[in-house]
């Protein structure tokens, strides 16, 4: 997301990193693509160096698109909103592709249902690039990529790879610190803080308040060469008292006071800006209309406050600012928010992200909502996304008024989060309906679940005996299923050191199990 760090053509002590980002800008009109990846910190001024590509790059298409911490689950969500202006029917790119092309990005982007394959995907997606440069060479910025689903993660560094040849230039900024992703295999440049002449230049040049020496002197230690910080501080009142917060803490409180003083319908504007994580104009605009606000005073408020701009893509100056903006609502401002947002967005073209924000401006049990939301999960399960299945079932289960179908989507969300890598939360979804009318296929898997998270976690030897009590209980009811427990038990106590005491445990469940399940036999006269 920009900020409004500097711009364009006056990247104070950004020499090299200029240099870097001509040159692929250059390279890339003559055909010779590639990427590069911009690493730093929050404010450091990615942003205004993605600003400063997207100002070089004249004559070319630029496409842009912003991972979103509210996205990150979703399969292929930053590919679609990088792709979207090029499959737009005016434009008729998608059209062009072959036929098996234009499906694999249809199942992507969730337009229809099937298995998606990253492999695949990249190759359409390089296609779809390929073909658009046959006007004009393509700019793709995107930003916040460190909130990169990870389907999309994988697709774009597939194409990174393979531009080589085409008119086509890739910018990404990640904020660090990040986890390590497919990124780290592009080339990258670290975005590093500015020096003490370079940031005092800054300060200098930028700051519209008359600063004594001691403040100035006080705020260049404390921004510590951090662009952004260089200009909001001198934004924050309080400079006579000793404040031992960090930066970033006081950035969000001079966001926050900038909101305060916005009038209710531009704060209203704000609200919808910050729910809707795509920054997609045609929804914003259409959402407020709805809402009753008056956009031309409204909008001129809010771009007043340089909280966000509104273009192309509705950016918002930091990812604290978006934050700061959705919390300043109360809760029944943001639920009326995420109706209209789903009002307004289109069931055939992005059908998960309007159910979820249906489910998000929900009050209570609903159950239509809630069987929306599982279609939701089983398309994010087909097209590989895990974490967004483990996220609309768990939504779905909140929502489900039926007792039953209640404790099945919890099971099957607290599955859906253990295979997502979140052992913690799925451990705390089977709290919530251990003690429910279960029966004993669901007291076996909350068991054999219970084991296996068991097994994951850290100074946890509980695991085996978990799964010999799922194995038991499943003797009678799918003996196959309780031989692969007994096994799984077994193999558990070897990897936590008990395997003696478990292994006469588990032959004494086994014997027990087989007992119990072995039909009566007839007696003769």
């Amino acid at each position: 997301m920009r900020s409004p760090t500097y711009s364009p053509g006056t990247l104070v002590g950004r020499q090299e990193e200029v240099r870097s980002v001509d040159e692929l800008i250059r390279g890339a009109r003559e055909s010779r693509g590639g990427a590069l990846v911009l690493r730093g910190e929050a404010g450091i001024g990615k942003s205004a160096l993605l600003d400063h590509a997207q100002s070089t790059a004249s004559g070319f298409q630029v496409i842009h698109a912003s991972g979103s911490e509210f996205e990150s689950e979703l399969p292929f969500a930053t590919l679609h909103q990088l792709c979207q202006p090029l499959c737009a029917p005016s434009l008729g790119h998608l059209a062009e592709l072959p036929a098996q092309h234009q499906e694999v990005l249809r199942v992507a982007f969730g337009m229809t249902t099937g298995p998606p394959d990253v492999h695949r995907v990249g190759l359409a997606t390089l296609e779809l690039l390929a073909s658009a440069t046959r006007e004009r060479p393509v700019l793709c910025v995107i930003d916040d990529a460190q909130w990169l689903d990870s389907a999309s993660a994988k697709a774009l560094t597939f194409v990174a790879r393979r531009v080589g040849a085409e008119p086509v230039a890739m910018v990404l900024a990640v904020r660090l610190p990040c986890p390590a992703s497919e990124l780290d295999e592009l080339p990258s440049l670290d975005v590093g803080r500015l020096s003490d002449g370079d940031a005092r230049a800054l300060l200098g040049g930028k700051s519209q308040l008359t600063l004594d020496e001691q403040v100035r002197d006080r705020i260049l230690a404390e921004a510590r060469g951090n662009p952004l910080a260089l200009l909001q501080l001198p934004r924050a009142d309080g400079f006579a008292l000793p404040d031992t917060s960090s930066v970033p803490t006081r950035i969000e409180r001079s966001f926050q006071a900038r909101l305060a003083g916005l009038p209710a319908e531009a704060r209203l504007l704000l609200t919808i800006a910050s729910a809707d994580p795509t920054g997609d104009p045609g929804l914003l605009w259409p959402a407020a209309q709805r809402m009753d606000i008056d956009v031309a005073a409204a909008s001129a408020a809010v771009a007043a406050t340089g909280l966000v701009e509104f273009a192309t893509r509705v950016r918002f100056c930091h990812p604290l600012a978006r934050s700061a903006a959705y919390l300043a609502a109360d809760d029944d401002q943001r639920r009326a928010v995420h109706r209209v947002l789903a009002g307004v967005t289109d069931a055939s073209v992005d059908p998960d992200r309007r159910i979820w924000h249906r489910a998000r401006a929900s009050t209570g049990p609903d159950e239509d909502v809630a069987a929306e939301l599982e279609r939701s999960a089983s398309r994010a399960q087909a097209r590989g996304g895990v974490v967004a299945a483990a996220a609309f079932i768990e939504r779905a289960a909140e929502l489900s008024l039926d007792p039953g179908k209640r404790i099945e989507r919890t099971l099957t969300a607290a599955r859906a989060k253990f295979d997502a890598g979140a052992p913690d939360t799925a451990a705390e979804l089977l709290t919530t309906v251990e003690n429910a009318g279960l029966d004993e296929h669901q007291h076996a898997d909350i068991d054999l679940l219970r084991g296996r998270i068991a097994f994951v976690r850290h100074n946890d030897s509980d695991g085996p005996q978990f799964m010999i009590r799922a194995g038991q209980r499943l003797s009678a009811l799918d003996p196959r299923r309780s031989r692969e427990c007994f096994l799984d038990a077994l193999e558990m106590s070897l990897v936590v050191g008990r395997p003696s005491g478990v292994m006469d445990l588990v032959l004494a469940a086994a014997q027990s199990s087989a007992t119990a399940s072995r039909p009566p036999t007839s007696s003769t006269h």
